[in-house]
């Protein structure tokens, strides 16, 4: 499966049974596309969809525990994890639930590739423990919603 979207140039595909791949280039260095992944002011601008965004816990680092929630239309869509790795400026790797499927855990790696213009590929793969897990995030909206916040995204960075 690939999907793209030419006006948030967009890919997701399934290059295995358990993994999502998504593929996006931002027209930002990567410094400051580094920033925007890992500074809480910044994140909460842009990861929720644009949407008002509570960053309720944020520890960067190897072990630390992450939560975000996100308040749209009325709901809120909470999502959580951990931090397994963090290379600055070229690698994370944490794990990831969200509130509505709770207790289903994939393991998200983002690399961050300087593509020497200015721009930056950002490059997240996600390890679902069975493939049914992998169609239901599929299925829940997930590359809808991760194209909605890559569009805040947009704009923040060319804000910033």
């Amino acid at each position: 499966m690939t999907t793209t979207n030419p006006s948030a140039p967009l890919t997701v595909t399934t290059p295995h049974e358990r993994e999502i791949r998504v593929e996006r280039v931002f027209d930002a260095d990567r410094d400051r596309v580094w920033a925007a992944y890992t500074d809480p002011e910044l994140l909460a601008q842009w990861w929720g969809r644009g949407n008002r965004l509570d960053v309720e816990r944020f520890e960067f680092e190897r072990g630390g525990h992450w939560r975000f929630v996100e308040h749209s239309d009325g709901e809120t869509h909470g999502f959580e994890g951990r931090f397994r790795e963090i290379t600055p400026k070229d690698r994370i790797v944490q794990s990831f639930e969200w509130d509505g499927m709770p207790a289903y855990v994939a393991i998200d790696t983002a690399t961050f590739e300087d593509l020497d213009d200015g721009r930056t590929r950002v490059v997240t793969v996600s390890q679902f423990h069975t493939s049914e897990e992998r169609d239901g995030m599929l299925n829940s909206g997930m590359a809808e919603g991760l194209g909605q916040s890559y569009a805040a995204l947009d704009a923040l960075l060319a804000r910033t």
